[in-house]
């Protein structure tokens, strides 16, 4: 059976390459990375040398903001019924927009699997009518929100409808050809559609080998003997990693991580893991402090078995299933609240708790 998994990020590639190194048929799947909106650094090599897929792509995903046209069909028309109709329109030329791009042809391959399918390639799937699995854009997103419905808001029962039907395309669960919405655990989501399934990333984990393990770090890791030496050093005082996220803007974010920097200096030894699209000079900023360099998902140094950290610090970004750290603090939009307005980055009504829709 022919599989083609579309990632948008290191996080999306981590999770394909664990639902390959598990399958019964290693070597046989295709990895479409998508450089819209994320640098791999040499992670199509490094894939490719792993065995893991039969054959690894770059895809030069196209934005909407890449043509005049559909961001002139994204304006307000004045009316609820002449802006369904524009979206009809939207749809279609974003989907077109991807074809003379994709380097393999989805069509072809008997399961897709698409993380984030809210980006174009999303839009593309539906207009060729092409059915795929979905899954999350990251390890528990519905927790804060409900993506699908805060970007659709107003007249939700009719846009649900009209992508049931085709017509447009709503991300998540709600695509006229989505199969399935792969989440890791349902209970967390603000109203999950119908159609969620559960991939306990967690569980599935546990089942790699020592081998996989090395495999994984090895794909995700370029240089793998510095970030044991980044991670090895000061041991005069007990460490801790700071997450960094693509919050707020440039200033404020700088402030924000600065003032973690400077609480939990006081008495560890900071080690900053910098967020792929987090372009905050950290360096120049706070010399005295280890910033990790090269560019992976956090969740790799789990596959590093020689490696810990006694504290791990999260603003936002879900922790479950870190193992290298002895003690997890996250500090969740309470403290967000503090360096953003809160109308901003709090997408679920405080009332409200996860349920099934």
């Amino acid at each position: 059976m022919k599989r083609l998994y579309i990632c948008h990020t290191f996080y999306h590639s981590y999770i394909a390459l664990l639902r390959e190194l598990l399958g019964d048929a290693r070597g046989q799947a295709t990895l479409l990375l998508s450089t819209m909106s994320n640098n791999f650094s040499g992670m199509k090599e490094r894939t490719e040398k792993s065995g893991i897929f039969r054959d690894v792509h770059y895809f030069e995903e196209q934005p909407p903001e890449s043509s005049p046209e559909l961001m002139e069909l994204k304006m307000d028309r004045g009316s609820q019924a002449a802006n369904l109709l524009q979206r009809i329109r939207y749809t279609k030329k974003l989907a077109r927009l991807q074809e003379a791009h994709l380097p393999v042809r989805p069509k072809d391959y008997d399961e897709v699997y698409l993380f984030c399918d809210s980006d174009p390639i999303g839009y593309y799937l539906n207009y060729r009518r092409i059915p795929y699995h979905a899954c999350e854009d990251g390890l528990n997103t519905g927790k804060l929100e409900n993506l699908a419905m805060f970007t659709n808001r107003g007249a939700w029962g009719l846009k649900k409808l009209m992508a049931s039907l085709g017509l447009i395309h709503i991300e998540n669960g709600y695509s006229r050809y989505c199969i399935d919405y792969i989440v890791n655990d349902i209970s967390v989501n603000y109203l999950p559609p119908k159609n969620a399934v559960e991939y306990r990333v967690s569980e599935h984990w546990e089942q790699l080998s020592a081998e996989d393990h090395e495999l994984l770090a090895r794909v995700f890791v370029e240089k793998l003997d510095t970030l044991r030496a980044e991670l090895r050093a000061h041991k005069d005082k007990p460490s801790v990693m700071i997450l960094t996220e693509p919050l707020c803007d440039y200033e404020t974010r700088k402030r924000l991580f600065g003032d973690l920097i400077g609480e939990y200096g006081r008495d560890h030894h900071v080690i900053l893991k910098p967020h792929p699209r987090d372009t905050v000079d950290y360096a120049g900023a706070f010399p005295d402090i280890t910033i990790l360099s090269g560019r992976f998902p956090m969740e790799v140094i789990n596959d590093i078995p020689d490696l810990a950290v006694d504290k791990l610090v999260s603003v936002i970004t879900q922790v479950d299933n870190i193992r290298f750290a002895k003690e997890v603090v996250y500090l969740g939009e309470d403290f967000l609240d503090r360096y953003e307005d809160p109308s901003i980055h709090r997408k679920i009504p405080q009332d409200d708790k996860p349920a099934n829709t």
